[in-house]
């Protein structure tokens, strides 16, 4: 039966799950005055107004989850047969990192030692079924209650280097009560006591603790499922509830819990509590073989380790403050600052250049002097003398270096001499591409063969001068039509002389002169 509640409860975490993992929160806007209360609304404003460093605690939503889990309890009997327990709370966050939870638990948890015990006459539940030296098999079922108010402390939300997790770790304690009622199965269905089977059991071979699986099988068979006895109890002495003995508890915590969305997570717990009891477990005498039993000077406590789901709920709020982290406002004004108020910067310039004392590569620049990006003086012609003070503003590289003024002396005539002779070479060279070239009479932007021959002719001069070039021209008239006719003809004879005939075409250039001439004549001239 426990099998079959705890695929329930896993089942119905997987639906939950996987229909709010997509819905991850991502905090809140230090600016939304709408989840901030009314008694922090003026520290909020006077934040806004930068009157005041720190923004109002947010307003953040309650808790309440459910789990199941295994509840034990650690006594003078063994407790390895696992029992199913269910809690519920209810958690408010108080600050970022701490929060109080109010928890209710419930689970009846079961023992059964695997050893013998024979001196119990002191043990109100077995002396009066048992004869004193007869073995019995301590066993009980206690239903275990409590409720209490837990501190909790988040270890994983304030994060220095990451804006938040999807996880919480948490450790807290608490104070509370616990109130129970133990029942030992001492008789079988027949209000008999199990003599015959406990004491073949205690003589019938090895009673070791490595044995024990085959004892606790053997017990298990033989013995009923009532617990109909009253476990010990400390009487009347005691505070009641009910029929259930009322005690103080404490309890330690340490869990984690795994972010679903922004309302759901999941948390994996393990509590201790501590019972100011020493009859959880109906048994409270220590045995000795040669003597009266004695009172054992310890306490009980029972450990409930549960998977549970809890739920945020509240409208106009924040998550819980344990999934936030506190440092993410001042983090993000650091890298992007929106509200904190930044001074004007005051960018100094001492020789007032127009360029800032941070950037300038020359801080005591001259009154008036012009000045580069970097705030050098210029010196358009780079002769050292700055231009502020340049009575030659460009001076020739051949006539420097410069005197004080910045004016150069240029060298003797024979430079200029050199460069006439070197302009007359270039003439030379422009004249000697001048040659005739014949003009063609084209209508169509189809070559004749008359056509082709005269451009072979063409071709051959080129190739004698491989320096010279040429443009071809033609003349159309206004209309669009003859403009693209004359388009025609002349990409037909450039690509003859390229394509045919071998010549370069960057050494043919193509124009056209509208109503320039005859619209079917095309002239060939060096340029």
């Amino acid at each position: 039966m426990a099998s079959k509640k705890y695929k329930l409860i896993l089942g119905l975490i997987t639906l939950i799950a996987s229909t709010t993992f997509a819905q991850m929160g991502t905090g809140y806007s230090i600016f939304d005055s709408s989840v901030i209360p009314a008694k922090r609304q003026p520290q909020q404003n006077e934040f806004l107004n930068n009157t005041y460093n720190f923004p109002a605690k947010p307003r953040n939503q309650l808790e309440v989850g459910l789990s199941l889990g295994n509840i034990a309890i650690s006594g003078d009997v063994d407790s390895r047969m696992p029992r199913l327990g269910f809690e519920a709370h209810v958690r408010k966050a108080l600050g970022y990192v701490f929060s109080l939870r109010l928890q209710y638990v419930n689970g009846t948890p079961k023992g059964l030692n695997f050893q013998p015990s024979y001196n119990f006459q002191n043990n109100t539940a077995w002396k009066s079924s048992y004869a004193n030296g007869q073995p019995v098999f301590y066993n009980y079922k206690t239903h275990v209650q409590d409720l209490g108010l837990q501190g909790l402390f988040s270890l994983s939300n304030i994060r220095f280097h990451k804006q938040k997790a999807g996880i919480s770790i948490y450790v807290g304690g608490g104070i509370g009560a616990s109130w129970y009622n133990v029942k030992v199965n001492a008789l079988d269905a027949g209000n008999n006591p199990y003599t015959t089977l406990f004491t073949s059991v205690a003589n019938g071979g090895d009673i070791s603790y490595s044995n024990r699986k085959n004892i606790f099988k053997r017990l298990k068979d033989g013995m009923d499922n009532t617990y109909e006895t009253d476990g010990e109890s400390e009487g009347n002495r005691r505070p009641k509830l009910g029929k259930n003995t009322l005690r103080p508890s404490a309890t330690v915590v340490a869990g984690v819990a795994f972010k679903l969305s922004s309302r759901v997570n999941l948390a994996l717990e393990d509590r201790h509590t501590f019972v100011k009891s020493d009859l959880l477990d109906g048994q409270r005498w220590q045995e000795h073989p040669n003597g009266d039993p004695v009172l054992t000077p310890d306490y009980d406590s029972y450990n409930y380790l549960s998977l549970g789901i809890n739920f945020n709920l509240g409208a106009k709020s924040v998550e819980p403050l344990w999934w936030l982290n506190p440092l993410d406002y001042a983090y993000s004004e650091i890298n992007n600052p929106k509200h904190m108020k930044l001074p004007k910067p005051i960018l100094d310039d001492t020789d007032g250049d127009g360029v800032t004392d941070q950037l300038d590569r020359e801080p005591n620049t001259p009154s008036g002097c012009p000045v580069d990006s970097h705030g050098v003086t210029r010196d358009t012609d780079g002769d050292g003398v700055p231009d502020c003070k340049d009575k030659q503003l460009i001076t020739p590289t051949e006539c420097q270096p410069v005197d004080a003024d910045g004016v150069g002396k240029c060298p003797d005539p024979a430079c200029c001499t050199a460069l006439s002779n070197l302009l007359a070479a270039k003439d030379s060279a422009m004249n000697a591409c001048a040659g005739d070239y014949p003009s063609l009479s084209i209508k169509t932007a189809s070559l004749t063969a008359d056509t082709k021959a005269l451009l072979a002719s063409v071709a051959t001069k080129l190739k004698d001068k491989p320096n010279c070039t040429i443009t071809i021209t033609a003349y159309p008239g206004a209309s669009k039509k003859e403009q693209s006719l004359a388009d025609k003809k002349l990409d037909a004879v450039k690509n003859y002389l390229v394509e045919k005939l071998g010549i370069s075409a960057d050494r043919v250039s193509v124009d056209k002169v509208i109503g320039g001439g005859d619209s079917n004549t095309i002239d060939i001239k060096s340029n």
